[in-house]
Parts: C-alpha cells; sequence; structure tokens
C-alpha cells in the first residue's frame, strides 16, 4: 500500500503548494513514484488552469488522469462550497476517496493538498475536515508565520486531534518577512505543538519547491 499524507494550512495562501510540492520532490529523490492531488481547486486562469494544480501536477513523476489529480476544478477563487453553488456542482467528499485509492494503486506516495484552511466549507453540510477524516490520511500542517499564527496553528491542531486524526509534522513558512520575533514564535509553536516540526521556511520573494526540499525533513510514516 502506498503513503500517502494531507496537507492542510493554518489559513488561505500559507504556502501549501509550496510545501506539498516540495514534500513531492523529496520523495521523489528517495525512489519514490509520487504523485500530488489537489481534489478541490478554486480560481482559474485565463486558459481554464489553476496554479496549484499545475504546480502540483509539475511536481510529480507520474503522469495521472487530470480527474483523479483534480476532481473538483472551480472557476472563482472564492471559498469551495461558493464556488461549486455557482458551477452548479456537488463536492461528493466519497468521490474523491475514491479518486484517490485509484491514484494511490499507481503510485508510491501520494500528497494530498487540501483547500484553504481545514474547516473550510466544501459543500452545504461538510468541510475540509471531514474530506480528511474520510480519507484517513495522517496530517501535515503548514503554519504561514505571520502575526496571529499561533492562535490559528494551535487551534488548527486541536481540530485536527478532535477527529482522531494524526498529526504526522509541521512545516513553519515565513511569509510576512517584516514579522517580529519569528524565531521566538516557532520555538513557541515547538514547545506546544505536539508532533514534529518537518521544516522552517524563510521568507522567499519567489517561492521555489526545489529550495524547499532541502530544508525539509520527511515525516515518520509509522504512527506514534
Amino acid at each position: 500500500m502506498s503513503i500517502a499524507y494531507f496537507i492542510t494550512g493554518t489559513d488561505t495562501n500559507v504556502g501549501k503548494t509550496l510545501v506539498a510540492c516540495a514534500l513531492l520532490h523529496k520523495f521523489a529523490q528517495a525512489g519514490q513514484r509520487v504523485a500530488g492531488m489537489k481534489p478541490v481547486a478554486a480560481g482559474v486562469d485565463a486558459d481554464g488552469n489553476n496554479e496549484d494544480v499545475v504546480l502540483l501536477r509539475a511536481a510529480s513523476n507520474i503522469t495521472a488522469a487530470p480527474e483523479l489529480t483534480n476532481p473538483y476544478l472551480l472557476r472563482s477563487a472564492i471559498s469551495p462550497h461558493l464556488a461549486a453553488r455557482q458551477n452548479d456542482v456537488f463536492i461528493d467528499i466519497e468521490y474523491i476517496t475514491l479518486c484517490l485509492a485509484q491514484l494511490r494503486a499507481q503510485a508510491d506516495c501520494v500528497i494530498v493538498e487540501g483547500a484553504g484552511g481545514f474547516r473550510v466549507p466544501l459543500n452545504d453540510t461538510q468541510d475540509s475536515a471531514d474530506l480528511a477524516l474520510a480519507l484517513a490520511l495522517p496530517v501535515i500542517m503548514v503554519v504561514g508565520l505571520r502575526l496571529g499564527c499561533l492562535n490559528h496553528a494551535l487551534l488548527t491542531q486541536e481540530a485536527i486531534a478532535a477527529r482522531g486524526l494524526r498529526l504526522a509534522g509541521w512545516v513553519a513558512n515565513q511569509i510576512d518577512p517584516h514579522m517580529h520575533a519569528v524565531e521566538d514564535n516557532v520555538a513557541t509553536l515547538s514547545a506546544r505543538i505536539a508532533a514534529p516540526m518537518l521544516g522552517m521556511v524563510p521568507f522567499q520573494t519567489r517561492p521555489d519547491a526545489m529550495r524547499v526540499t532541502a530544508l525539509l525533513t520527511l515525516p515518520d510514516p509509522r504512527p506514534r
């Protein structure tokens, strides 16, 4: 059975795709067949592509069917449940689990990137936390280092634990170049997050997943 991880974040735009791509590169360097998956992507460019999906596919070293790597591609860059409503689409979590099962049959490692933060709504009754629970994958949390990140990270950790999911690790990603006391904030998070820190990513004007790869440690696949 292949290994797989669910990537969540303390908010939107905190670097989930950057870390997901870096992990794909890291596993590929270890000789694994890797595939990135973005179950729900909201927002497309003039060519009808979603940037996150494009980056995840580029970081993968196997070619999988687009409908497996990105089951739901929505036009508007808004909350998935609203974008789906605009597109007259229902985001079906059970369908996503079937897509992941097929993808895992083709790869040694699948990195699944969630949409937005851990509790972002996907339809009228379910959110990204419900998706993570249905997929039953260990979670990697990306903490966007900026003012307020301590509260967001600790609340996200609580939400993950409340669903009985394993937090396999977390990554600190500095998204505010002017944040004060970065090292002290990271130390506070390290003391309060009950999972290993997999890496610290300094602020990058132009985020580079290959550069980040060297900064990360692979998570331990064994349950604690």
